[in-house]
């Protein structure tokens, strides 16, 4: 059932399902909450509360309100909801976007997340690779898509993206792309999409050396959105303070890892906590 948390500048569309520990799942950039369809799931058997949250601007979260989605405004919007929600603390589970998110939550109010997991986080500054460019073919096509969507606002070159990003899909992925199109084809829903594009996972980056909980970066090694996604995770780890964060890769996966391998993912997430996060 949809819930609404009103914050100030909008308000948050989001569901919760299961009992037990909190773990809040957060989507990337042109996407929605039903994202995590497949993984919400598994995560409620395991024996947690799980909350799936629309993005501002995305889903049924409301749109046209918002100045500005940045990573440092979606942590605050996390953050926002965990206090609803109770306190928690919980765990963040962040994709792309959220994954930069969920960092700075992490960083600002540790009382509150007692983990993260980044599943294809854009959490540093984004450092392109020419080397990469010419010799990786889905890192070259990647960007040329994403750079179309940018400068021509361009709905198809993003739903082309996606084709590239899933390069295993998942049986209902012609319905769920059908139902993504119909709601980034709604009135406002695209400018939204390219207000996630033109900021920079700098907040991120900076908030990184200071968070105190461990961290999960999980990565598909056919991620289009890096020349090589292992060292951009390794990269991310690098910048965490010394034993706090881990790697796991996902062999033939892409950048939505959690629709893509939802079984895998779970249990990535699920040991990861068992070993890692304080009760």
């Amino acid at each position: 059932m949809t819930e609404f948390l009103d914050i100030t500048g909008g308000r948050i569309a989001y569901e919760v399902t299961g009992e037990g520990p909190l773990i809040v799942l957060a989507h990337g950039i042109g996407d929605r909450r039903q994202a995590f369809r497949f993984l919400a799931p598994e995560l409620v058997r395991a024996g947690y509360r799980v909350a799936a949250a629309d993005m501002r601007g995305h889903g049924e979260s409301s749109a046209g309100d918002w100045k500005s989605i940045s990573r440092t405004d979606v942590a605050g919007d996390l953050i926002a909801l965990i206090r609803h929600l109770g306190g928690g603390p919980a765990v963040i589970v962040g994709h792309s976007l959220s994954g930069g998110a969920a960092t700075i939550a992490a960083a600002t109010e540790p009382s509150l997340v007692s983990g993260i997991v980044e599943l294809g986080p854009f959490t540093r500054r984004v450092r392109y690779s020419l080397g990469g460019l010419a010799r990786v073919r889905r890192y070259r096509r990647g960007t040329l898509l994403m750079t179309g969507v940018l400068l021509l606002r361009s709905l198809r070159s993003w739903l082309r993206y996606l084709d590239l990003a899933y390069p295993e899909k998942p049986a209902d992925y012609d319905a769920y792309m059908a139902a993504l199109r119909a709601k980034l084809s709604e009135p406002g829903r695209m400018a939204e999409l390219l207000k996630t594009m033109k900021t920079s996972p700098a907040d991120a980056g900076a908030a990184l050396p200071r968070i105190t909980c461990p961290a999960l970066v999980i990565m598909g090694d056919e991620d289009p959105d890096w020349a090589d996604p292992r060292a951009e995770a390794e990269g991310i780890v690098a910048e965490m303070p010394a034993g706090l964060g881990a790697v796991a890769m996902v062999k033939r996966g892409g950048h939505y890892l959690h629709a893509q391998a939802p079984g895998e993912v779970a249990g990535l997430v699920t040991g990861f906590i068992r070993e890692r996060v304080r009760a």
